[in-house]
């Protein structure tokens, strides 16, 4: 009886390692997104697909310094962050690898993604001129240039050089206009500050209101967020402003992305790509524009109300990639500047 039991158990055991292995379904994602800024859209691909999202949320620059830490071992197949100026450094550091898809690539406009496949915008964020409603006329405004003007002496709020959101802005500029015009442009600027810089996008908008200063430079979506945030104290700070979209008889207003890239360590590469085209679908781009007050990076997906509330504008179609690669230069001429 024994020996009998002996060879069952050894024909049971030898049939279960001959089964082949199923891997389980699942992807692995590093986002410098906020987690309910993200969470929602992945649960949705999970339930759609099946596919196990393994998320891990953390500071940009943080999140960055893991990936070329961890190397090859690194466990991520995805790395979603913020601002074309930190994709670009993503790409230097040689933490990403090139994705080639029909998918994306017809759904992103060229501007909005590398030249080579290292990332794809996500979603977009403007960063326009807010003005206080009683103290500054809509007509008093034309362009970011105009703001070196002596007429905003002591009247402009903005955030410090440090933040790569400016970083990018005055890196659209040299693109655009030249590095000597843009350090120019920048002393100015800093001549007509109403205060050192100091705090995000919502501490420059909510100084605007208080009437430390007329005028603010942010990105949208943190006006998005205070007109939809519980903070009553916020709603009232941003209904005293207005949105003015700058060179719209030009080249147009600043823009800017979200965007996501395959890592170059990525083992479910299959999965990855499902996750990166899900993330531009149609569905996908509406509730960014609904829920984060982004504008979607995909054409003709519609805008929430937010959106649609600060009118259509002109945007500036430059290839977003110019703004990693001149990144060093605008660090520079604002250094010279003076912009603290």
């Amino acid at each position: 009886m024994k020996q009998r039991l002996v060879v069952l158990a050894t024909a049971v055991l030898t049939a279960a390692l001959s089964l082949p292995v199923v891997a389980a379904e699942e992807v692995n994602l590093y986002s410098a997104r906020k987690e309910n800024l993200i969470k929602p859209m992945l649960d949705r691909f999970t339930a759609e697909t099946g596919i196990t999202v393994n998320l891990v949320t953390g500071k940009a620059d943080a999140l960055l310094k893991r990936l070329q830490i961890e190397g090859r071992n690194s466990p991520a197949d995805l790395f979603i962050t913020v601002d074309a100026g930190r994709l670009h450094r993503a790409r230097e550091a040689g933490v990403m690898q090139p994705v080639h898809s029909e998918a994306l690539t017809a759904a992103i406009p060229e501007n909005l993604r590398d030249p080579e496949g290292y990332w794809f915008g996500l979603s977009q964020r403007a960063r326009p001129v807010f003005y206080a409603r009683d103290r500054v006329k809509p007509e008093e405004l034309s362009t970011y240039e105009a703001l070196a003007g002596p007429q905003w002496k002591g009247r402009i709020c903005v955030r410090s050089s440090d933040n790569i959101y400016n970083q990018s802005l005055v890196a659209s500029m040299v693109a655009n206009i030249g590095e000597q015009e843009t350090e120019q442009w920048a002393s100015g600027l800093v001549a007509n500050l109403a205060r050192p810089p100091k705090g995000g996008d919502r501490d420059q908008l909510k100084a605007a209101a208080a009437g430390q200063c007329d005028i603010a430079i942010a990105n949208t979506y943190y006006a998005g967020m205070m007109v939809k945030g519980k903070d009553k104290a916020q709603r009232a700070a941003i209904a005293k402003l207005a949105i003015y979209w700058p060179n719209q008889d030009g080249r147009g207003a600043h823009v800017n992305v979200s965007g996501i890239g395959m890592t170059a360590a990525a083992r479910n590469k299959d999965n990855a790509l499902k996750l990166m085209e899900f993330l531009v679908s149609p569905d996908a781009q509406k509730w960014y524009a609904e829920i984060n007050h982004e504008y979607p990076v995909r054409p003709g997906v519609e805008w929430g109300e937010i959106l649609k509330s600060w009118g259509e504008f002109k945007a500036d179609t430059l290839n977003l990639a110019k703004l990693g690669e001149l990144n060093a230069t605008a660090v520079r001429l604002m250094d010279r500047a003076g912009w603290k």
